[in-house]
This record gives C-alpha cells, structure tokens and sequence, in this order.
C-alpha cells in the first residue's frame, strides 16, 4: 500500500503563487493531483506517468498550474501560479503503483490517496 502525504496549503491573497507537495513511500508508476471544492465533486488537475513523467492537464488550469515530479525522491509537486478564489479547494495528491489500462484523468483509476491539504484565496 502506498502511503502518500501531502504539504504546502494554506490561505494566501487571490494573484499569490503556491506550491503543494506530495511524498510517496514507494516508487509508482503514476502520481495526479485532483481538487475538490465544498459542494463540487472532485475535479482532476494534472498528472504524470512513466519513468519520463508524460503529463496529462485538465484544460481548467493549463496556462496557471504546472506538475512536476522528483523521482528520485517519490515526490510530486504543483506549483500553482496567479491564484483565484474559486481555486479554493482541499487538493488531493493520488497514485497507481503500477502500470494499468483506464482513464488517468479518473479518480478511480487511482489506488493511494493523500489526506489533502487546503487551499483558501482571498479576493
């Protein structure tokens, strides 16, 4: 079982820059971030796979979100730039531990879960 923890939310000012961090205890073959807003379902962000990390994006954060991943370490990150309120939302770190066949932008494909963190903005 992979155990994830995520790092790095807090409240900041709508315009502000943040970034979120996600440890692994093991290697895996996919990491994602997903957000979910009081009252919303949960939305995918970003996402990488594969030993050269081929990243999928929703088109919602494309041009203000960025996915990195530091394999060496089994760590993942989002550097989130120009916030917005409606970006306020607890953020999920997820992974699959090995490779599979299905829809990486679905949370259901993924089998760990961090315990999320919170991102508030003020307008």
């Amino acid at each position: 079982q992979v155990q994830l923890v995520e790092s790095g939310g807090g409240l900041v000012q709508a315009g502000d820059s943040l970034r979120l961090s996600c440890k692994a205890s093991t290697r895996t073959y996919a990491m994602a971030w997903f957000r979910q807003a009081p009252g919303k379902e949960r939305e995918f962000l970003l996402a990488v796979t594969g030993s050269d990390n081929y990243r999928y994006q929703a088109d919602s954060v494309k041009d203000r979100f960025a996915i990195s991943r530091a394999n060496a370490e089994n760590t993942l990150y989002l550097q989130m730039n120009s916030l917005e309120p409606d970006d306020t939302a607890v953020y999920y770190c997820a992974a699959k531990r090995n490779f599979g066949e299905g829809n990486r932008k679905e949370s259901l494909w993924y089998d760990a879960w961090g315990q999320g963190t919170q991102v508030t903005v003020s307008s």
